[in-house]
């Protein structure tokens, strides 16, 4: 199973420290790329948003510049948010990353948790599920074709045109992410596209049905069973102590989620959810390197993925715990965890 690291580049206000800026959150992100590598990760994500609140809105510019620092961890973003992109220059730009990177390139397309670039692109939100859709197919032929005959409803017809350059891999990997919709899981196993399931709250077990729906799609279009890949994406951090591992993540994530559940409304993040959600079954992974590897293997026991992703900075953390979790992350969990795998 590979494991690796995903990150919004959040900026939004520590209670501790106060708010960062982009231009430093950034630099913090390439140190953040460069231990991931080091301490033996082998993916690093990175996601798209149009928010104050995040200091990434182009993930192929950033993982072009964390591919001049890095030799061998893979690059992806997570997630493109294709919907209100134009698939032709999210391909080249990742072409052009992977040509970058000799071919460590990857795409993780998605619709994105937010709505922000649905109006600042200018697309109408009622066409949520028909952009993504053909957007992805739009996307899915030009990686397998130099010259693209396409038509479509929102976007401009390709009319046998070639589209350059091509990636230094014969086909840039293409990841869906889905949030546990099935129409989305149902799509990207037809297509025979790998699939990365977002579980940031409630318990795990929930999602195997989703798991289960892609695998029997997979299967009844006609795909190999030995080919499937799926990931799973959660919020994770990791500290000597499970106490001090709580302790430290809680004020940043519980302003964040209360935050954003004032805007979709949730209730407010108390610690008493928190914890529950830290238990042995819950979607929280934050706690001791042996607590969280475990909480990864029960995962990938009732999941089967081939591959998971944490999410540390949800909030804005200090930089050097960031960094101490991905160092414990890559030095004491993963290899936990490949050990109980094999």
């Amino acid at each position: 199973m590979e494991l690796g690291i995903y990150t919004f580049a959040d900026i939004t206000p520590d209670p501790a420290t106060g708010r960062l800026s982009a231009h430093e959150r950034l630099k913090n992100l390439l140190e953040e790329v460069e231990l991931a590598e080091q301490v033996g990760l082998e993916v690093f994500a990175v996601g798209e948003h149009h928010r104050p609140d995040y200091a990434v809105s182009a993930p192929a510019v950033v993982l072009a510049a964390a591919s001049a620092r890095t030799k061998k961890i893979r690059l992806s973003s997570a997630v493109s948010v294709l919907s209100s992109d134009d698939p032709v220059r999210v391909f080249q730009d990742f072409s052009t990353l992977d040509l970058l990177s000799d071919g460590r390139a990857e795409i993780m397309a998605g619709r994105g948790s937010f709505i922000e670039s649905f109006p600042l692109f200018g697309y109408d939100l009622k066409d949520y599920d028909t952009l993504f859709s053909e957007k992805l197919e739009l996307l899915t032929q030009l990686n397998k074709s130099v010259k693209v005959n396409w038509k479509g409803k929102h976007r401009p017809s390709i009319n046998n045109l070639g589209v350059y350059p091509r990636p230094y891999q014969d086909e840039l990997p293409v990841w869906v992410a889905v949030g546990g919709t099935p129409e989305s899981v149902i799509r990207a196993a037809k297509m025979g596209l790998p699939m990365a399931l977002a579980i940031i709250g409630g318990m795990p077990e929930r999602f195997v049905p989703i798991i289960e729906l892609y695998r029997e799609a997979w299967k009844k279009s006609g795909h190999s069973a030995d080919n499937i890949r799926t990931g799973i994406n959660s919020h994770v951090y990791v500290a000597e102590t499970s106490q001090r591992a709580a302790d430290e993540f809680f004020p940043s994530y519980a302003e964040v989620m209360t935050r954003i559940g004032r805007e979709r409304g949730w209730p407010p993040t108390t610690r008493a959810h928190f914890e529950e959600m830290r238990s042995p079954h819950g979607s929280l992974l934050v706690g001791s390197p042996k607590e969280v590897a475990d909480k990864i293997l029960f995962e990938h026991n009732i999941f089967g993925n081939t591959r998971f992703l944490a999410q540390m900075d949800v909030g804005t953390l200090p930089h050097e715990k960031l960094m101490k979790s991905i160092e414990l992350f890559g030095t004491e969990v993963a290899p936990l965890v490949r050990k109980a795998i094999g």
